[in-house]
Protein backbone atom coordinates (compact mmCIF):
# COMPACT_ATOMS: atom_id res chain seq x y z
CA UNK A 1 0.00 0.00 0.00
CA UNK A 2 1.00 3.37 -1.01
CA UNK A 3 2.00 5.63 2.09
CA UNK A 4 0.49 9.12 3.22
CA UNK A 5 3.85 10.69 1.95
CA UNK A 6 4.25 8.99 -0.79
CA UNK A 7 0.68 9.49 -2.33
CA UNK A 8 1.27 13.11 -1.42
CA UNK A 9 4.03 13.65 -3.16
CA UNK A 10 2.29 11.72 -6.38
CA UNK A 11 -0.28 14.06 -6.05
CA UNK A 12 1.73 16.95 -5.43
CA UNK A 13 3.73 15.90 -9.10
CA UNK A 14 0.33 15.85 -10.33
CA UNK A 15 -0.84 19.59 -9.92
CA UNK A 16 -2.02 19.63 -6.66
CA UNK A 17 0.50 21.68 -4.76
CA UNK A 18 -1.51 23.64 -2.10
CA UNK A 19 -2.62 22.89 1.24
CA UNK A 20 -6.34 23.16 2.39
CA UNK A 21 -6.74 23.13 6.26
CA UNK A 22 -10.37 23.06 7.42
CA UNK A 23 -11.65 26.47 9.40
CA UNK A 24 -13.77 26.26 12.68
CA UNK A 25 -16.50 27.27 10.42
CA UNK A 26 -16.40 23.86 8.05
CA UNK A 27 -14.70 25.91 5.22
CA UNK A 28 -11.32 24.43 3.40
CA UNK A 29 -8.63 27.36 3.51
CA UNK A 30 -6.14 27.58 0.65
CA UNK A 31 -2.63 28.03 2.14
CA UNK A 32 -1.40 29.47 -1.10
CA UNK A 33 -4.37 32.29 -1.52
CA UNK A 34 -5.96 32.07 1.60
CA UNK A 35 -9.50 32.25 0.04
CA UNK A 36 -11.63 30.27 2.59
CA UNK A 37 -13.87 27.31 0.08
CA UNK A 38 -16.96 26.17 0.56
CA UNK A 39 -16.29 22.09 0.46
CA UNK A 40 -19.76 21.57 -1.12
CA UNK A 41 -18.11 23.98 -4.20
CA UNK A 42 -14.39 21.82 -4.49
CA UNK A 43 -14.05 18.61 -7.03
CA UNK A 44 -12.84 15.81 -5.21
CA UNK A 45 -10.40 14.43 -7.98
CA UNK A 46 -8.76 11.56 -5.56
CA UNK A 47 -9.35 9.92 -2.06
CA UNK A 48 -7.07 7.63 -0.31
CA UNK A 49 -7.80 6.58 3.19
CA UNK A 50 -5.67 4.76 5.53
CA UNK A 51 -6.58 2.60 8.31
CA UNK A 52 -4.34 1.77 11.04
CA UNK A 53 -3.00 -1.90 11.35
CA UNK A 54 -3.90 -1.81 15.09
CA UNK A 55 -4.39 1.03 16.10
CA UNK A 56 -8.28 2.89 15.01
CA UNK A 57 -6.01 6.38 16.15
CA UNK A 58 -3.77 5.59 12.80
CA UNK A 59 -6.96 6.17 10.39
CA UNK A 60 -6.19 9.13 8.22
CA UNK A 61 -8.28 10.79 4.84
CA UNK A 62 -6.17 12.18 1.62
CA UNK A 63 -8.26 13.90 -0.60
CA UNK A 64 -6.74 15.57 -3.76
CA UNK A 65 -9.22 19.25 -4.19
CA UNK A 66 -9.53 21.11 -7.20
CA UNK A 67 -11.23 24.52 -6.91
CA UNK A 68 -13.05 26.54 -9.35
CA UNK A 69 -10.71 29.65 -8.40
CA UNK A 70 -7.99 27.65 -9.89
CA UNK A 71 -6.36 26.22 -6.34
CA UNK A 72 -5.79 22.60 -6.44
CA UNK A 73 -4.13 20.95 -3.59
CA UNK A 74 -4.33 18.28 -1.13
CA UNK A 75 -6.45 17.70 2.68
CA UNK A 76 -5.04 15.66 4.70
CA UNK A 77 -7.21 14.36 8.32
CA UNK A 78 -7.48 12.24 11.09
CA UNK A 79 -10.48 10.09 9.99
CA UNK A 80 -12.56 8.28 12.95
CA UNK A 81 -12.68 8.89 16.33
CA UNK A 82 -10.00 11.22 16.58
CA UNK A 83 -11.22 13.57 13.79
CA UNK A 84 -11.24 16.67 14.82
CA UNK A 85 -14.89 19.09 15.38
CA UNK A 86 -13.71 21.46 12.14
CA UNK A 87 -12.61 18.42 9.91
CA UNK A 88 -15.60 16.61 10.60
CA UNK A 89 -17.72 19.61 9.68
CA UNK A 90 -15.73 20.37 6.09
CA UNK A 91 -15.67 16.44 5.54
CA UNK A 92 -19.37 16.52 5.55
CA UNK A 93 -19.73 18.93 3.05
CA UNK A 94 -17.62 17.62 0.71
CA UNK A 95 -19.57 16.44 -2.71
CA UNK A 96 -19.99 12.88 -3.06
CA UNK A 97 -22.07 12.72 -6.19
CA UNK A 98 -20.50 11.84 -9.50
CA UNK A 99 -20.54 15.50 -10.79
CA UNK A 100 -18.14 16.70 -8.54
CA UNK A 101 -15.99 13.72 -8.18
CA UNK A 102 -12.94 12.97 -10.20
CA UNK A 103 -9.96 10.99 -10.78
CA UNK A 104 -6.48 12.41 -10.85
Amino acid sequence: METVLAATQRLRDAGFTVDFAATATGQLRCSACGFEHDPETLRVDEVVRYEGVSDPSDEAILLALRSDRGCCGVYTAAFGSDTSEADVAALHRLPRGSDRVGRV
